[in-house]
C-alpha cells in the first residue's frame, strides 16, 4: 500500500463572530495566546475562548459601521523561535481578509503571545492598528536581537498590561513601546494596577478600553480622553497610563 503524505497544516480563520455584515468596511482579527516552543495542533475551542469576550464585544461596536471579527487558529501552538509560527499565521490571516473584503482596515488584536504575533505582523500594508493585551515578549539581550518595531510606523498601536503579570513581563512591554514610540507617536500603553496576566480582575474596563481603541482607529470615532492624552503625552507618561476603574468608552 503506498504511504500517503501527511496533509500540511494551514491556519484559518474562525467563522465571523455574531451576524455578519452585509458589506463589510473595516475587520479585527483576535490572535489568541500559544506557547514559546510546540509543534502541537492548538485547540480550536480553547484558542477561541480565550478571545472570545473582545471578540463578541468588538462585533457589536462595530455591527452598524461593517465590522467583520474573525479568530484566528493558527497551524501550531508554538512561536518556534525564527520560525515565528505565530505571526507568520497573523499575517496570513490578513491576506485572506483582504481576499475576502478587498481594501479595508484591519485591527490585530491579540493576547499573550498573541500580542507579540500581532506586533510583528502588524507591518502587513492592510493593517491599520494593533492591540497587544498581556503581550509576551522575549527577554532582551545577549545575542539576540532586540524584538523589531519598524514595521509598526503608520499603525495605531495600544498596549494594555497587568502590573502583577507573572508570566509576561510588563517591563518588557514598557519597554518595546518606549522603542516604538520614538518612531511613532500613535503608540499607548495603559497598565492595570495589581492586575495580573488574565486581566480579570479589571475586564470590563479593559474591553472597554480596547473598544473605545478600535472603533477609533478602524472607524474614526472619536476616542475617549485617556486616550487621547496617552497618545499625545511623551514617554513614559503616555506609556504607563494608568486604567483607570470604571473606564467606559460612553464617559468622554
Amino acid at each position: 500500500m503506498a504511504h500517503q503524505a501527511t496533509p500540511a497544516r494551514r491556519a484559518r480563520l474562525g467563522r465571523a463572530l455574531g451576524p455578519e455584515p452585509k458589506a463589510v468596511s473595516g475587520a479585527v482579527l483576535l490572535l489568541p495566546g500559544g506557547d514559546e516552543v510546540s509543534g502541537r495542533r492548538p485547540s480550536p475551542l480553547l484558542a477561541a475562548a480565550s478571545v472570545r469576550a473582545v471578540g463578541r464585544r468588538l462585533a457589536r461596536a462595530g455591527r452598524e459601521d461593517g465590522l467583520a471579527a474573525h479568530v484566528v487558529h493558527y497551524r501550531l501552538r508554538g512561536w518556534n523561535g525564527g520560525e515565528a509560527n505565530l505571526a507568520q499565521d497573523a499575517a496570513w490571516a490578513v491576506d485572506e481578509v483582504v481576499r475576502r473584503y478587498g481594501d479595508v482596515p484591519v485591527c490585530l488584536v491579540g493576547l499573550a503571545m498573541g500580542g507579540r504575533a500581532g506586533l510583528r505582523a502588524g507591518g502587513h500594508e492592510a493593517v491599520n492598528s494593533v492591540v497587544a493585551l498581556a503581550p509576551w515578549l522575549p527577554v532582551e539581550g545577549g545575542s539576540a536581537p532586540p524584538e523589531p518595531v519598524k514595521q509598526l510606523v503608520g499603525r495605531q498601536v495600544l498596549i494594555v498590561h497587568g502590573t502583577n503579570d507573572g508570566r509576561s513581563d510588563p517591563e518588557l512591554s514598557f519597554r518595546l513601546a518606549a522603542r516604538a514610540k520614538k518612531a511613532n507617536r500613535d503608540v499607548c500603553r495603559f497598565e492595570v494596577h495589581a492586575e495580573g496576566h488574565g486581566l480579570t480582575q479589571y475586564r470590563d474596563e479593559v474591553l472597554a478600553l480596547t473598544e473605545d481603541f478600535v472603533m477609533g482607529a478602524l472607524f474614526g470615532r472619536p476616542v475617549s480622553r485617556p486616550v487621547r492624552d496617552a497618545l499625545a503625552a511623551p514617554p513614559p507618561l503616555g506609556l504607563r497610563m494608568p486604567l483607570a476603574a470604571g473606564f467606559s468608552p460612553s464617559r468622554r
